[in-house]
């Protein structure tokens, strides 16, 4: 069975801080009880720190990953663990032949370098390693490296399920969440391609504050009141924030919208609550109030010139409002209800009115709801209610007067805080949040003061981060809502002043959410297989150089060699590994130079060297490279194309793109010199690769102009004299640059399909030009055949085969010349497609046979050719050379045996065709015969012999 590999990632950074987050899931860690002959695990050679996290592997994975087995590198050795037992196996971490054989093998890798391999064959169970397990043993790992004293853990970061809407800079939706599209009740078609006004119409504010993420800022946008697309569907209160975005397709906009109707509605509920003039009171079980509503509070009888007097924070029946002798009734309603009943007593108030009160519990436990009977018809809903809706709320809510003491207190935010909601009920919120070691940073990590919630303006809705007891650290969004339509002055009534109004605070964790936003972040702007920087990635830290105003640095560019090959020869899975140590040993120099490193695509990789020349930084990275990679059991030696580029050379202004794009202008000359190449980037480089793509752009509309023409090459017997037909020769008469040869051009029409429609139109010319040539010389030259040069490595990876034969099979085959080194490939595909051309009536001719790539003899064998032509090298040395006399002569000998003719090519003088025709050759081509001619003077030349 082909093993599965999952892949670790590295951590996001935090987006306030910039740091890498620390606290993954919390999982239980400590070891179960240990037999005495677990007690203790001694690998020798180990000193006390590496014992200690010996002991703390083990006993993570016989918790977590009891069926799992792990190699680690431990200091200077690979651990293994499996089954308990501890060993210590080489240098080198090489998993067992078994492991790639069967089961699941996860990596745990940090920052590009392997730490450890994880496998398990699923145990009974069938059962894969946790993805907490994976997170934890990567952590304790990256943590005992000799830099991990620096580096924080990873974090485990989840995507929520949060309503998300990418928009083009145009605010057109491009790509949309589920959530999103639940909560608009819509549809994909609905939403897709269209702009924000014609989804959301008639929100102004909306539009203008997204055209501020536009402009690259974040942005929080207004509440908005979306209408029912349904009609028994009720209108929703969205809030949402937006920020520039840089995905896969481009810049845009990111939005993420919150359904806060709940919000609202709570809100709107509460603010009629503590409105009312229904005498209620909430107090704890002890009897001490903890807030009263205005109605009770007008109760009490005032005395010009002295404050009211106090209710909350003392016991109800110590309340002057009561006449004397009901303040034991008061008191004993209080303890009934404590204990569990509800009680209800007709009470004397000091002005002699009587008041039928009520004590009960409330819904949030430890709190008594004392509440008049008999309020008047239409009359606010009693004091319990607030206790109970504040319950239901998702979100952390605390309710707190004009003094800034905590009125009430739901219980998320009793958890969040991590104390008893009862604790905090009368007293300063401020003070309590200080003794409880509560500190507010802003989004940016900066240290705030706690507030003073007296002088706090409201309404308020801003993003904090939260450091709460235990040291967990959360992104919370704040809103401060007044509450009453007094809220936050003092009213004055005929019995006193009392403060009418309160502050609500909505605590909404929304740490989740910016982490998924930090992931985004991370992953737009890293390689998920190796961790370095991507393309994005890189031109950031170009910038970040550029805006420091460096001036000096090299950006080494390089690409695997054969990459393509060697991931089909080593596997996916063994190719994967190599990149990853690959990876591990850019980053380390690149770290070491104070740079970065970067994997731009497929095998090639970019070291960024701020402060180096452009030798320096070659040496360093060619120093890194020189020292062959390991994959599996042995050493794979790999050459690379190395490109080089300063940085800000260039004509364009030096920009970050630029720079990436000068040194993959180097490579791209360094694989053009062959294996292990090496380029430098000067601006003539520049200059040539943008003359080449103005060439292809001039090469596309060459055809449809009948820019190009052929030149034919007569081919001379040499026995009888007559010609026996001719080579058909590409020209590009280009309206600008005059008469191209096609070594000038072919190549670049060989980046697209081009190439391949150039091939027809001369497969087609040269046939048409050979019928006309039969019919005006029939009785002359009755076998009369012209020959093209056809491209067997563009006829394979490109439908050109398969448009070609048609053609042939319509109009007959001309004779088909490839060259020598295009047959170094002996494969069966190369061998078919040789055997479908002879099928359909082509003669082909192996051409430039007797240089060095082209002396493989096999291949006169192994292919169905019928014609070989020498090597205008050959030629020219004839017939002075005597060697080359004697190779001609035996080459001539071998084809004649094997059944081929033979062909010189770069005749130029009447002595080389004596030689030739004594050696025995065939024919012979060149301008000693006769120069390459348009068909009219081939015609010519034609009725002349």
């Amino acid at each position: 069975m082909t093993p599965s590999l999952s892949k670790s990632k590295r951590a996001a950074p935090d987006p306030v801080t910039g740091k890498r987050a620390s606290r993954p899931a919390p999982i239980q860690i400590s070891a179960p009880l240990q037999t005495p002959a677990q007690a203790t695990v001694h690998v020798p050679g180990t000193d006390h720190s590496s014992s200690a996290l010996h002991t703390a592997l083990r006993d993570l994975l016989r918790v977590h990953a009891p069926e799992a087995a792990l190699l680690a590198r431990v200091g200077g050795a690979v651990l293994h663990l499996q089954d308990d037992v501890m060993e210590l196996c080489g240098p080198e971490l090489e998993p067992p032949e078994a492991w790639l054989e069967s089961g699941e093998m996860t990596w745990l890798s940090r920052d590009g370098e392997l730490l450890g391999l994880l496998w398990s064959d699923g145990g009974p169970e069938g059962k894969p390693v946790s993805a907490t397990a994976t997170e934890v043993l990567t952590m304790l790992l990256a943590a005992s490296r000799p830099d991990g004293a620096g580096r924080e853990a990873e974090v485990l970061v989840t995507q929520l399920p949060v309503a998300t809407a990418w928009l083009t800079p145009e605010l057109v939706f491009r790509r949309v969440s589920r959530p999103f599209l639940e909560l608009l009740d819509i549809s994909d078609a609905g939403v897709l391609g269209r702009t924000v006004a014609e989804v959301l119409p008639g929100h102004p504010a909306l539009l203008g504050a997204l055209q501020g993420a536009v402009a690259g800022r974040s942005v929080r946008l207004p509440d908005a009141l979306l209408s029912a697309r349904q009609a028994d569907t009720a209108p929703r209160w969205v809030r949402g924030e937006a920020r520039p975005y840089l995905g896969g397709w481009g810049a845009g906009v990111m939005v993420t919208l919150q359904d806060v109707s709940g919000e609202y509605e709570r809100a709107a509920r509460v603010s009629a609550l503590l409105d009312t003039r229904t005498p209620a009171a909430l107090l704890t079980e002890d009897g001490v109030v903890l807030h009263a509503s205005p109605g009770l509070s007008e109760l009490a009888p005032q005395i010009p010139g002295q404050p009211a007097p106090a209710l909350i924070g003392a016991a109800l029946w110590d309340w002057p409002g009561f006449d004397g002798a009901s303040v034991g009734a008061a008191r004993d309603l209080v303890r009934l209800a404590a204990a569990g009943g509800e009680a209800q007593a007709d009470l004397t108030l000091a002005g002699g009115e009587t008041l039928t009160l009520s004590v009960r519990h409330s819904a949030a436990s430890g709190l008594l709801v004392a509440e008049s009977v008999g309020a008047p018809v239409g009359g606010a809903a009693p004091l319990g209610l607030i206790t109970q809706m504040l319950a239901l709320s998702d979100d952390a809510t605390v309710l707190v007067d004009a003094a800034g003491r905590a009125q009430l207190i739901n219980e998320r935010a009793a958890v969040l805080l991590g104390v008893e909601a009862s604790r905090l009920m009368g007293l300063g919120l401020t003070r309590v949040l200080g003794e409880l070691g509560v500190k507010v940073f802003s989004p940016d990590g900066q240290p705030l003061a706690l507030p003073d919630w007296r002088t706090l303006p409201s309404p308020l809705c801003r993003e904090v981060l939260l450091a709460l007891p235990g040291h967990s650290l959360r992104h919370m969004e704040l809103r401060v809502t007044p509450v009453g339509p007094e809220a936050g002055r003092r009213e004055t009534g005929n019995r006193g002043s009392v403060q009418s109004g309160g502050l609500l605070l909505t605590l909404r964790d929304v740490t989740v959410l910016r982490r998924a936003e930090a992931k985004m972040h991370h992953d737009a702007r890293h390689d998920a297989l190796t961790g370095l920087h991507n393309r994005v990635g890189l031109r950031e830290d170009l910038a970040a150089l550029e805006a420091a105003e460096t001036t000096t640095g090299a950006l080494v560019c390089l690409n695997i060699d054969g990459f393509g090959a060697l991931n089909t020869a080593l596997g996916r899975v063994a190719c994967d590994r190599l990149l990853i140590g690959l990876a591990a040993r850019l980053s380390d120099v690149a770290s070491g130079k104070g740079g970065s490193a970067a994997r731009l695509e497929g095998g090639t990789f970019a070291v960024l060297m701020p402060g180096l020349d452009i030798h320096d930084a070659l040496e360093a990275v060619q120093r890194a490279l020189s020292v062959p990679l390991r994959c599996g059991p042995r050493e794979t030696p790999l050459t690379f194309a190395l490109g080089v580029a300063a940085l800000g050379e260039t004509a364009l202004g030096g920009t970050a793109e630029d720079n990436i794009s000068n040194a993959e202008i180097a490579v791209r000359h360094a694989r053009q010199q062959g294996r292990g190449g090496l380029g430098f980037y000067t601006p003539a480089l520049r200059a040539g690769v943008r003359s080449a793509y103005a060439l292809e752009e001039d090469l596309r509309g060459a055809l449809t102009a009948r820019e190009f023409t052929l030149l034919y090459q007569p081919l001379l017997d040499l026995k009888t004299g007559r010609a026996l037909g001719a080579e058909s020769l590409l020209r590009w008469q280009h309206p600008e640059l005059g008469l191209l040869l096609p070594h000038s051009f072919l190549e670049v029409a060989g980046r697209s399909e081009l190439i391949t429609h150039i091939g027809e139109w001369v497969v087609e010319e040269a046939v048409a030009s050979r019928d006309r040539v039969r019919a005006e010389c029939g009785e002359a030259h009755p076998g009369w055949q012209v020959s093209v040069n056809l491209s067997l490595e563009e006829l394979r990876r490109s439908e050109g085969l398969s448009r070609l034969l048609p053609l042939l099979s319509a109009q007959g085959a001309p004779d088909i010349e490839v060259t020598a080194g295009s047959l170094l490939d002996h494969s069966e595909e190369t061998l078919d497609m040789l055997g479908q051309l002879r099928s359909h009536g082509a003669r082909l001719s192996v051409d430039d046979f007797g240089d060095g790539a082209g002396s493989n003899l096999s291949a006169l064998t192994r292919f169905p050719l019928d014609t070989i032509k020498l090597h205008p090298t050959l030629t020219a040395r004839l017939p002075g050379d005597p060697r080359v006399v004697t190779l001609v002569a035996s080459t001539i000998d071998l084809a004649h045996r094997l059944g081929l003719r033979v062909v010189a090519v770069g005749v130029e003088r009447s002595e080389q065709l004596d030689i030739l025709r004594e050696l025995g050759c065939d024919a012979a081509q060149g301008y000693g015969v006769c120069p390459p001619l348009p068909e009219t003077e081939l015609l010519a030349w034609l009725a002349e012999r």
